[in-house]
């Protein structure tokens, strides 16, 4: 019967509509799963096994009314412990918020329960956020599915996970710098940044508004579609979020005529491990048997963009907890009063200039994208290392070493990453679109008729259930 925790999304609600399994059901096999495997993991920072029972049920009762909520009714998800959830602790990560039971729901939980998901756990993560690899010093680091030694990468490390090995759906997760994607690429499974204000960010505690991104982690690219038509939407307790009424869901794709990739080597390639690249190459080559063309092309301004980013993340972190830092400075993690020092030294004039450089590079690229589909890439660049090799001066530059994520949250565009295969240290390697504002439908049929045309695809989340966990 574990089985059917491997199946897409839109495969097991049609059983649970034609009474085939029942959300009570399969909410148990998902916390039989979890007791199996999270204590070896180390993917939540708190199983809601009660509480997801207690909406299993209601979930039945409704069913038994002829009432389904959406297209995720009985679904167990994930939710990253950075999101309030209504009378269950929101943690951040931190000692100092391990107590803290928030009262009400942030809206994109609000919306996966309206949809009928059950909220299984709140996911572990770096502390607030702040990092590339789930090592957290208060509630124990997240380990990779396919090799304990190593992380999961970060921040959202515990919910790529829950998700890669069946202990939920989906899960959703934040990304500032790619905190969506690293983990998804280095654990095996799909990951989807939207554009920024597609998603409302009411009830995430912020890393850097500017920059932050929520949206959702997956085995497959159609339960990404799902999951963020579901939490996609204007709220006007985020006046970041737009009122956009086109759907995410898309129809398949057969091949890839007509379609062109941008490439900039100079940039996706800079510090890849052979074996990374191979991989890649690969995909490439895939890619261009299915009819799309990967083309040359520049990105100017690209590194002051980044270096911009840089500046931008820790100057809008310290505002954030400034007040907090003159309370519980000595219940921070090392890493993170590394970031502190730095980002208290950037000035109010280098903040400003850099977010004009920033400006100035998105409607370049915005230029450079012109008649292309996506760029393409890598998403990790580095296999995962060892947990507890890090040191604090890492903090900031991780992200930037490990792949290839930060482009896209300088910038605000869609990114996607999706499986494409093993290095020779059977770890996984993640390709990436990115994608210009809101063309997420684009992505994603792009990403699914990738997903589709490989025929170790399957295999590969054959392994995943039968092997990694």
């Amino acid at each position: 019967m574990t089985d059917i925790l491997f199946e897409p999304i839109e495969t097991v609600v049609t059983h649970i509509k034609n009474n085939q399994l029942s959300p009570v059901e399969l909410t148990q096999l998902t916390i039989n799963q979890i007791h199996e495997h999270e204590p070896r993991l180390n993917a939540f920072i708190t199983v809601m096994a009660e509480e997801a029972m207690v909406q299993a049920k209601q979930l039945e009762r409704e069913m038994e009314n002829d009432q389904i909520r959406g297209p995720l009714h009985g679904i167990p998800i994930a939710v990253k412990d950075i999101l309030q959830t209504m009378g269950v602790r929101t943690t951040s990560g931190s000692k100092i918020f391990e107590g803290w039971i928030p009262d009400e729901d942030a809206a994109a939980v609000q919306k996966l329960r309206e949809a009928g998901a059950i909220i299984i756990g709140k996911a572990n993560l770096h502390e607030f956020a702040m990092g590339a690899t789930t090592e957290n010093p208060h509630y124990g680091s997240t380990k990779n599915p396919w090799d304990g030694t190593r992380i999961p990468g970060g921040s959202s490390g515990g919910s790529a996970v829950a998700t890669a090995t069946g202990m939920a759906f989906g899960a959703v997760g934040t990304d500032t710098a790619g905190s969506i994607r690293l983990p998804a690429a280095m654990c095996g499974t799909v990951g989807l940044k939207p554009t920024y204000g597609l998603v409302s960010r009411a009830g995430c505690l912020p890393f850097s508004w500017s920059l932050d991104h929520v949206g959702p982690m997956t085995r497959t690219v159609k339960d990404a579609a799902i999951m963020l038509e579901v939490m996609k939407g204007h709220d006007p307790r985020d006046p970041s979020t737009l009122k956009r009424n086109d759907s995410i869901l898309f129809k398949p794709l057969t091949d890839l005529k007509g379609v062109k990739f941008g490439f900039y080597e100079p940039y996706m390639f800079s510090g890849i491990d052979d074996g990374v690249k191979n991989v890649i190459e690969q995909a490439f080559r895939q890619l261009e048997l299915l009819g799309a063309e990967i083309v040359p092309i520049d990105l100017p301004g690209i590194e002051q963009a980044l270096d911009a980013l840089k500046a931008i993340a820790q100057a809008e972190v310290v505002s954030v907890h400034k007040p907090m830092l003159k309370k519980f400075s000595h219940l921070y993690g090392d890493d993170l009063k590394y970031r502190f020092e730095y980002g208290s030294e950037v000035s109010a004039a280098t903040y400003i200039h850099a977010q004009r450089r920033r400006d100035q590079f998105v409607r370049k690229t915005l230029k450079q994208l012109s008649g292309l589909d996506a760029l393409i890439g890598p998403t990790n660049v580095k296999i995962p290392f060892e947990i507890g090799t890090m040191v604090p001066e890492m903090a900031i530059s991780n992200m930037f070493t490990l792949g290839k994520t930060p482009l896209a949250n300088i910038l605000g565009f869609p990114a996607l990453s999706v499986p494409c295969g093993f290095t020779t240290e059977n770890l996984p390697v993640g390709l990436q679109f990115i994608g210009k504002p809101f063309t997420e439908r684009r992505l994603l049929q792009v990403g699914d008729c990738y997903e589709q045309s490989e025929d170790w695809f399957k295999a590969l989340k054959n392994k995943f259930t039968r092997e990694a966990v």
